[in-house]
Formats: structure tokens, sequence, C-alpha cells
């Protein structure tokens, strides 16, 4: 079985003045289509907005920098309210279910930047993540008649045709302060739900000049239980090194910061990949391959997944 399992760094998907979307697409690493999983990165300059969508993929959001506005559905038990509204920072953890609505925006003075790790088991299109917007050019109103919107709500011809032809941005647009006000404040209470600081817990593993290493599970993190997925952090100090180990799923990984080099080891005991890693690159570990990581001089910071099913 030969794999191409370099690591590698995202192409751009749309880029604009407000932010940017960039994905691994599976036509460059087909090891995505293989191990049934993905990967994209959203960038949000300050007052950028995500317009409201759904993915054909359950995912985790992981807050690289800076602090965002989420609006969430959700399936859970523990909220009666429709969309939540949650706040997130650096560090932050957060499941976003299959088919659940959500939109972004930074309501902070520095930009957001989010790495989003998905289960594409699914997936319309095998390793990548499929979005579904619902307003825009790209989005699922924009596609009706005016008739039939004008019909299904009680509007007329003249607003339906504002309604579906008002919003021009792609996915991404600026809100100016009137619409920015608009935004509900996120609601602190919802934090422990939805989210968890994965950079604040308490390790599984800590080593004195070596590094740690932490994972949030359903058991820790309720909320995970929703995307079926487990989320694990290692951090790795200068020049040190991770034992092999290998997991029953595929996982895959993304550096967050820091440079190294990344052993894995496949079927009949051959060494599959041999090679650095660097800040934004992405790369998998097929289901039962053997990997060791090692740090160089300016340490290394991974965050991953591994479904939990």
């Amino acid at each position: 079985m030969d794999m191409d399992l370099s690591p590698k760094f995202p192409a751009t998907f749309v880029e604009t003045e407000d932010g940017g979307y960039y994905n691994w697409a599976a036509a460059d690493s087909p090891v995505l289509r293989e191990a049934k999983v993905a990967a994209g990165k959203l960038v949000l300059k300050p007052r950028g907005f995500a317009l409201p969508h759904y993915a054909d993929c359950s995912k985790v959001g992981y807050v690289l920098e800076g602090k965002c506005g989420v609006g969430l559905t959700s399936t859970t038990s523990n909220t009666n309210e429709k969309m939540a509204f949650i706040g997130i920072k650096k560090g932050d953890v957060i499941p976003i279910p299959c088919a659940s609505v959500s939109c972004w925006y930074n309501y902070g003075d520095s930009d957001v930047v989010i790495v989003f790790l998905a289960d594409a088991t699914n997936a319309y299109i095998a390793g990548e993540i499929t979005y579904f917007l619902l307003t825009g050019p790209l989005g699922h109103l924009h596609a009706f008649s005016l008739e039939s919107i004008a019909k299904t709500y009680q509007i007329s011809p003249q607003k339906a045709q504002k309604l579906t032809s008002n919003q021009k941005g792609l996915l991404l647009i600026k809100l100016n302060q009137e619409q920015a006000e608009t935004i509900p404040k996120p609601n602190e209470e919802l934090l422990n739900i939805y989210t968890q600081n994965i950079n604040g817990s308490l390790p599984d593993v800590e080593v004195n000049n070596g590094g740690n290493f932490t994972t949030l599970k359903p058991s820790k993190f309720p909320f995970l239980e929703q995307v079926g997925l487990n989320v694990s952090r290692l951090v790795l100090e200068t020049n040190a090194t991770r034992a092999p180990w290998y997991a029953s799923d595929p996982q895959v990984v993304y550096v967050v910061k820091g440079s190294g080099e990344v052993q894995i080891v496949g079927l009949q005991g051959k060494l599959v990949l041999n090679t650095k890693v660097e800040t934004g690159q992405l790369f998998v570990v097929p289901k039962l391959f053997m990997v060791a990581i090692s740090a160089d001089e300016n340490g290394l910071e991974l965050i991953s997944i591994v479904t939990s099913t």
C-alpha cells in the first residue's frame, strides 16, 4: 500500500480583505480521502463575519489566535436555546456537529484564526468538508424562484428580490458598526457546555523539560459526544521526543507552532514517512500505523483528532 503521507499546507479557497478560508484538498492529499478525514482553516479580520452555513462533516474548531463570537444551533439537551451564542478565545476547542448551522464574528481588535479538523466518513466529497450557505450568491435562497420565495414568506416579489440578491459576499463579509450591534452578545453561562480550553486543561502526561500531552474526551467534555471525536494537544520542548504510539483510527494532525521531525511506520514494518514538519502544515497518520515525533530547537506544538466511537 503506497500512500503519500507528506505534510501539506492548505490551499486558498476564498480570500478577501475581510479574511479567508483555506482547505486541504483531497486531490493534493489523497490520504485524506483514504482516511476519511478533512480539515480547513478560517481567518477573520476585525469585524469579519462568516455567513450562516452548515456542513456535511462533524468537526472541531481549535482557536489558534484571537477571540470570536459563534452562533451555533445544537441538539444538546443541556440548553433549550435554538441558537447558542458563545465567545471563544485562543486555545478553545468547539465541536460543530454535522448539519448544525453556525456563523462566526470577530469582535476583537486582531485577526481570528481557527483550524477545523473533521470526520469526513459521510462527506459528499471524500476527504473534504462541503459547506452549505444559507445566504449570499452561493446560498439556498438565491437558487429558488422569486415566486416561491414571495409565496413562502408572504412578501412582495420586490422584497423577495431584495432578500435573495442584497447579500453580495460569497462566504465572508465585514459588518459595519450598526450591523455589528445586532449580533447577540456571547452567553457566558454556555462556555463550559460548548467549549473547553485545551491549552489550560490539566495535562494527562507532563514531563519536566520534555513537554506535555492533553486529551479532551466526552467523559471530560460531554459536548464532544455530539461529533464523536477526541481532541489531543501535544507540546514538546526543545529537542524533546514523544515515544512511538498508534491509534485504532486515523489521526489528523495540525502543526500549531514550531518544527520537528515525524516518522511513521506502516505495513510490514516499513518506514513510510521520515520528514520535517513546520507551523501551518497538516499530516495524517493512518489507523494502526506507528508514529514518533521529535521537536527541534524551536520546540513543537500539535493539535489532532481521532474518532471516539
